[in-house]
């Protein structure tokens, strides 16, 4: 009887676990046949610029509303791909978890600006698997806020077919957040999916969830919002590149629009960006304008004598 257990039941009871997860969305893998190809470039020119073992960095100049005003500041994208284990949702470093991780586009934003006598440290991470048709959502994103008041933490995990919430601070209302939201786009993917297939980006009336950067310094919670979203040439002066695009974003019950503007053509730099929403009864724009562009493998620059680079990203 125990051999007969052993042989039919067991295998019999794991495989039914595994279609029962798989038809309850507990898990990462959300095969989408139907999903679009990754990348709208080929796959030779694509592998040559984000698999050549570097970084692309960039910097901006800032201005960010915070308390009523606009304050001076510096703002860098860092994109680089990666492999990241989809089982712990962290970096895979070693071979024995190769076959557990998938390729991915990271972003980490960096925000550092002053306001009056003290200063905001802000960065995001966001981990967009490169093969959308076995991973149509981001698995991560992580932000962290540093001032003088006090810090905080919220983290995006994606898992059980929608997005695991976690947040600590110091502030009073936000102190222990662990919550779960919809299975939509998130806004701080946006940056990732320009990098990987501009002509792919969502438009129309979109549900989206909006950036956790702007959720922490206005105190919000995270929950889909409906954005009216488009896609046009982008014919302004503050932003200059070649064939600037200009993707807008407009999410009209919260009283907040994001534009982000980058080039047409591969590998679509991101030129800046405006965010426009009320802070102390002000309708405030901030503003990002990119200075320089660089590539290098920065996690090996770290001596002294590399503080070159970072003269030249005029940080």
């Amino acid at each position: 009887m125990k051999e007969r257990i052993t042989k039919y039941f067991l295998p019999g009871s794991i495989l039914l676990a595994v279609v029962f997860a798989f038809a309850m969305k507990a898990t990462v893998f959300q095969k989408d046949p139907s999903a679009p190809a990754p990348t709208s470039q080929t796959p030779k020119e694509f592998a040559a610029y984000w698999f050549a073992g570097k970084a692309e960095i960039n910097s901006y100049s800032l201005q960010q509303a915070q308390y009523g005003s606009l304050n001076p500041g510096q703002a860098v994208l860092i994109f680089v791909t990666e492999d990241f284990r989809t089982d712990t949702q962290v970096k895979s470093e070693s071979e024995a978890s190769r076959s557990k991780s998938t390729p991915v586009m990271k972003t980490n934003m960096v925000k550092k600006f002053v306001t009056g006598i003290y200063d905001y440290s802000m960065f995001t991470s966001v981990f967009t698997p490169l093969e959308r048709r076995e991973f149509p959502y981001t698995l991560k994103v992580s932000t962290s806020a540093q001032e003088w008041c006090g810090h905080s933490y919220l983290q995006m995990n994606y898992k059980n077919g929608g997005y695991s919430v976690s947040g600590r601070s110091y502030f009073e209302q936000e102190v222990a957040e662990d919550y779960e939201t919809g299975r939509v786009m998130l806004e701080d993917e946006l940056w990732n999916r320009i990098r990987l297939a501009p002509d792919q980006l969502p438009t129309g009336s979109v549900q989206l969830i909006p950036g956790t950067q702007s959720a922490r310094l206005r105190h919000k919670k995270l929950e889909p919002l409906t954005a009216d979203i488009s896609l046009t040439n982008y014919t302004g002066t503050a932003f200059t590149g070649q064939s600037p695009q200009a993707y807008a974003i407009d999410y009209k019950t919260d009283g907040r629009k994001l534009l982000i503007v980058f080039e047409n053509a591969f590998p679509h730099r991101i030129l800046g960006w405006e965010e426009t929403y009320a802070t102390k009864g002000k309708q405030l724009t901030s503003r990002a304008v990119l200075q320089k562009t660089i590539q290098t493998d920065y996690w090996s620059r770290n001596a002294p004598a590399d503080t070159v680079l970072r003269r030249s990203l005029n940080l």
